[in-house]
C-alpha cells in the first residue's frame, strides 16, 4: 500500500467496461486509447471468465500513455498472494503511477463452482491475503512509484478494511445512497471509486429491457442482494432480472442529462471518482459513441 498521506487521484470520471474482453487485443488497445484521448482518468476492467486481469491490464497499458488502468476487480481466488504482489509490482514498475489494483473476494458461486475453491469468511480471507501480499518476497526491479490498490467493498467492515489496508474502495452495483454510507465508513482521504451502469435510451420500456440484461447477472448473488436490502429492497426485487424499482436504482437511463444527474448524485454523496459502465443494447458492442457523449457532457 502507498503512503496514505499521498491521495490517489485518477480524476472524477472513468470508464468501466468488459466489452474490451470481447474484441481482439489490438482492438482493445485502440478502444483504451480512445478513452484516454477523450479525457477519462481511468479504464476499469473485470476478471471473471474472460481475460486474466494482470495480463489484460498490461495489454491496455502498453496501448496507452497516460491512462490509469484499474482492475475492477482482480479476484483473490485467481492467484496466490505472492503472484498477485509480483504482478502488481511488475506493472507498477513498468508503468509508474498508471496501474491501480482493485482486489475483491468475488462471489460464492464463482469461487466454489467455477474456480473450485471454498468461499468462506470473506473479510478474513481478504485480510489474510493482504498480509501475505505485503510479506511476499520480490527480488526484481522495484517500482519507483508506490503500487496502489483499492478493495471491492460493500459492507461496513470491508469498507473499513479498505480504508485501513488499501488506498480506498471500489463499490459496484450500488445506488448513491450506498455511496453516502461508504464515505461515512471510509472517512476523509481514501479514494471512493463507484461504478454506475447507464443505458442510453429514453423509452422506459426499452430502457428497462436493456437494463435488465445487466441486472440479471447480479440479482442472484448474495453479496449484492444483502447489501441492497439495507436500502429498503425486498426479496421480490431480486426475482429474475430484478424489479423495475431495482433497475431504476442501479441503472441510470434516459437522456444524457438524466444520466449525468445520476453520476453527479454519487459525487454529491461523497464519491471521488465514478467509473461509468455503458450497457449497450446487445451487451457486446464496444460503446465508443456513448463514451464520446459522456466525455462531451462531463469533461
Amino acid at each position: 500500500m502507498s503512503d496514505p498521506a499521498t491521495p490517489l487521484d485518477i480524476g472524477r470520471f472513468g470508464i468501466w467496461t468488459f466489452q474490451l474482453d470481447l474484441v481482439p487485443a489490438a482492438a482493445s488497445q485502440e478502444a483504451a486509447a480512445e478513452i484516454e484521448e477523450l479525457g477519462f482518468g481511468a479504464v476499469w476492467i473485470p476478471e471473471a471468465v474472460g481475460r486474466e486481469a494482470f495480463t489484460s491490464a498490461g495489454i491496455l497499458l502498453a496501448g496507452t500513455s497516460t491512462l490509469t488502468v484499474a482492475t475492477g476487480i482482480a479476484s483473490i481466488w485467481a492467484r496466490d498472494p505472492m503472484a498477485a504482489s509480483g504482478a502488481h509490482k511488475t506493472l507498477s514498475e513498468a508503468y509508474p503511477g498508471r496501474f491501480l489494483l482493485g482486489l475483491g473476494v468475488s462471489h460464492q458461486p464463482m469461487v466454489d463452482h467455477v474456480r473450485g475453491h471454498h468461499y468462506d469468511k470473506p473479510l478474513t480471507a481478504m485480510s489474510e491475503y493482504l498480509d501475505a501480499m505485503d510479506a511476499a518476497i520480490f527480488m526484481a526491479a522495484e517500482p519507483t512509484v508506490a503500487p496502489r490498490r483499492v478493495l471491492a467493498a460493500l459492507r461496513p467492515k470491508m469498507l473499513r478494511l479498505a480504508a485501513e489496508r488499501a488506498d480506498g474502495a471500489h463499490p459496484y452495483f450500488v445506488p448513491p445512497e450506498h455511496t453516502a454510507l461508504a464515505r461515512s465508513e471510509l472517512g476523509d482521504g481514501p479514494l471512493l471509486a463507484v461504478e454506475q451502469a447507464v443505458v442510453f435510451e429514453t423509452d422506459p420500456v426499452r430502457a428497462r429491457e436493456i437494463a435488465h440484461t445487466h441486472t440479471a447477472i447480479y440479482t442472484g448473488l448474495p453479496n449484492y442482494a444483502n447489501n441492497l436490502r439495507r436500502f429498503g429492497f425486498v426479496e421480490e426485487d431480486f426475482a429474475g432480472a430484478g424489479s423495475d424499482r431495482l433497475v431504476d436504482a442501479i441503472v441510470a437511463w434516459g437522456t444524457i442529462d438524466d444520466i449525468v444527474a445520476r453520476i453527479n448524485a454519487h459525487l454529491d454523496a461523497g464519491a471521488d471518482h465514478v467509473c461509468i459502465q455503458v450497457v449497450p443494447p446487445d451487451g457486446r458492442t464496444v460503446p465508443s459513441a456513448q463514451w464520446r457523449q459522456l466525455a462531451e457532457a462531463l469533461l
